[in-house]
C-alpha cells in the first residue's frame, strides 16, 4: 500500500496518453485513488479539505495574472506581422553569407521569443514564411526544418516566457517548503523576475550555439545553405534603413518590458500589462488592429489561459491526493538514498523530465513533476534560479523531441508537400543535442544561472 502514490502516478502518465483533456485526468484520476483509498482505510480525506483554500490560492495569486496579459501579448504580435517584415529584411541582410537565411531565422526567431514568448505561433509563423524560400534557395530539408523548430521553442527560454512564470510560481512553493522542512521558518522567495534575469544569459548562449552549428554545417556543406545571389539582396543603404525601421519597434517593446523587470521598476504581471498595450500600439501602427483582430486575439488568450488554469486546478487536486498516499516522502527517501548525493539525484530528476518530454506536454511536467520533486531538490541546498532555468532548458526539449513534440507537429501542418515527417524528425536532432550541450554547460558552471541574478540582487 505504501506505493500507491506511485501507482497513482503511473495511472495519470498512461491516461494522459489517451489524449484525454489533461486537466480531467489529473482531478479525474486522482480523485478516484482518493475514494478508493478512502474505502481500503489508507487515505486520509482530511488531504482534500485543504483543496479550497488551494484553489482561493490560485485566483489570488498575483504572479499567474502575468500569463493571460503575456499570451495576449504574443498574440497580438504575431497579428502585427513582424515577423514577415523581420524576416524579409535580415535575410536580405545576411543573405551575402553561406547559411545566412538560417542565421536570420534563428535571430528573428530570438526577437520573437523575447517579445511573444509563444512557441505555436513562431513556428507557425516561421514556416509559413521561411520554409517555403529556404527550399527554394537550395537548403537541405532536413536543415531548414531543424532551424525553423529551433528557433521557435527559444520562447521557452528567453524571457518573457510562459514556462518561467508557471516555473517559478510552482518553484517559489517548493522552496518555502523545502526550507520549512529545514527549520527554517522565516522562509526566502523565488519570484518570475529572479528566474527571468536568470534565464538571460542561458536563453542567448543557445542562441550562439544554434547560430555557430548552422555556421560550421554551412562552411563544411556550402550546398546545403547556398547565399543569396547579389541581385536579390537589393540597395546596400535601404537594406539598413529597413532593418532599422523593423527592428526598433519590437526592440523597444522588449527593453520596455524586460527592462522594467530586470531594472526593478515594475512587476512581471505590470510589465505584461505594459507588453500587453505595446503591443496594441504596434499592431496600430502597422495599420493591423481593428475590432475583428481585437475579438480574435481575445478569444485565443481566454483559450489558452482557460487551459492553464484547468490544469492548475487539477494538478492542485492531484498533489493533495499523491501527499496523501505518503508520495512526497516517498519520493524523498527514493531520491536521498541514491549513491552520490544531490548530483546523482538531480540528474536523474533530469532525465526523467527529458524522458517525459517525448510524450507529455511541458505544462503537464510543471505541474505535475516539478512540485514532487522540487521540495526535495532544493532541500539538498540547490540553487533554485539554478534549477529552474535547467528545468526549463529541459523542458524546451520536449517541444523538439519525437513522437510528440509540440513543434513538430507546428511545422508539419504548415509544411510544404514535400517535407516528410522524417525530414523534421532529422533535422531536429542535432538541435535537440545542442540543448543537452548548453544543459551540460550550465552543470558545470552555475554561474551562468545565477550569477546576473546576484549582481542585480546586490
Amino acid at each position: 500500500m505504501e506505493y500507491l502514490s506511485l501507482w497513482l502516478f503511473a495511472a495519470v502518465f498512461v491516461l494522459l496518453l489517451s489524449g484525454y483533456p489533461v486537466a480531467f485526468v489529473l482531478a479525474g484520476t486522482a480523485l478516484l485513488f482518493a475514494a478508493g483509498g478512502t474505502l481500503l482505510g489508507v487515505f486520509d480525506s482530511a488531504f482534500l479539505e485543504a483543496l479550497p483554500n488551494r484553489l482561493f490560492g490560485i485566483m489570488m495569486n498575483p504572479t499567474l495574472i502575468a500569463v493571460p496579459l503575456f499570451v495576449f501579448m504574443g498574440v497580438m504580435l504575431e497579428r502585427s506581422r513582424i515577423a514577415e517584415n523581420l524576416l524579409e529584411t535580415m535575410a536580405k541582410l545576411f543573405g551575402p553569407m553561406r547559411g545566412g537565411i538560417g542565421i536570420s531565422v534563428m535571430l528573428v526567431g530570438t526577437l520573437l521569443a523575447a517579445s511573444t514568448g509563444i512557441v505555436g505561433a513562431t513556428v507557425v509563423t516561421m514556416g509559413l514564411l521561411s520554409l517555403p524560400t529556404m527550399l527554394k534557395r537550395g537548403y537541405d530539408p532536413h536543415i531548414a526544418c531543424g532551424t525553423i523548430c529551433a528557433s521557435g521553442t527559444l520562447g521557452q527560454i528567453i524571457p518573457p516566457s510562459i514556462i518561467l512564470i508557471l516555473l517559478a510560481d510552482v518553484l517559489s512553493a517548493a522552496y518555502q517548503q523545502a526550507q520549512l522542512k529545514m527549520g527554517i521558518y522565516s522562509p526566502e522567495t523565488i519570484s518570475v523576475g529572479d528566474l527571468f534575469v536568470g534565464a538571460i544569459i542561458p536563453g542567448l548562449l543557445l542562441v550562439v550555439l544554434y547560430i555557430i552549428y548552422i555556421a560550421v554545417v554551412a562552411w563544411l556543406k556550402p550546398n546545403v545553405m547556398p547565399a543569396i545571389p547579389s541581385e536579390d539582396r537589393g540597395h546596400r543603404r535601404e537594406l539598413w534603413l529597413s532593418v532599422l525601421q523593423e527592428l526598433i519597434p519590437p526592440l523597444l517593446l522588449i527593453v520596455l518590458v524586460l527592462g522594467s523587470i530586470v531594472g526593478g521598476i515594475a512587476t512581471p504581471t505590470e510589465a505584461a500589462a505594459v507588453g500587453a498595450i505595446g503591443s496594441i500600439t504596434l499592431a496600430i501602427s502597422r495599420r493591423r488592429f481593428n475590432l475583428a483582430v481585437l475579438r480574435e486575439v481575445m478569444q485565443t488568450t481566454a483559450r489558452v489561459s482557460s487551459m492553464v488554469f484547468m490544469i492548475l486546478i487539477g494538478a492542485a487536486i492531484f498533489s493533495l491526493v499523491f501527499r496523501g498516499f505518503g508520495g512526497d516522502d516517498l519520493v524523498h527517501e527514493l531520491l536521498s538514498s541514491l549513491p552520490g548525493g544531490k548530483y546523482t539525484a538531480l540528474f536523474v530528476v533530469m532525465l526523467v523530465m527529458f524522458l517525459l518530454g517525448f510524450v507529455l506536454d511541458f505544462i503537464e511536467i510543471v505541474f505535475v513533476v516539478v512540485p514532487i520533486v522540487g521540495p526535495v531538490l532544493l532541500a539538498m541546498d540547490i540553487d533554485p534560479i539554478w534549477l529552474g532555468v535547467m528545468m526549463a532548458i529541459n523542458l524546451q526539449t520536449s517541444f523538439l523531441t519525437p513522437p510528440f513534440g509540440f513543434a513538430l507537429f507546428y511545422l508539419r501542418g504548415v509544411a510544404p508537400a514535400q517535407i516528410t515527417t522524417m525530414h523534421i524528425y532529422k533535422g531536429v536532432v542535432p538541435f535537440i543535442l545542442i540543448q543537452i550541450l548548453a544543459l551540460g554547460l550550465i552543470v558545470i558552471w552555475p554561474e551562468l544561472a545565477t550569477w546576473l541574478p546576484g549582481l542585480i540582487a546586490d
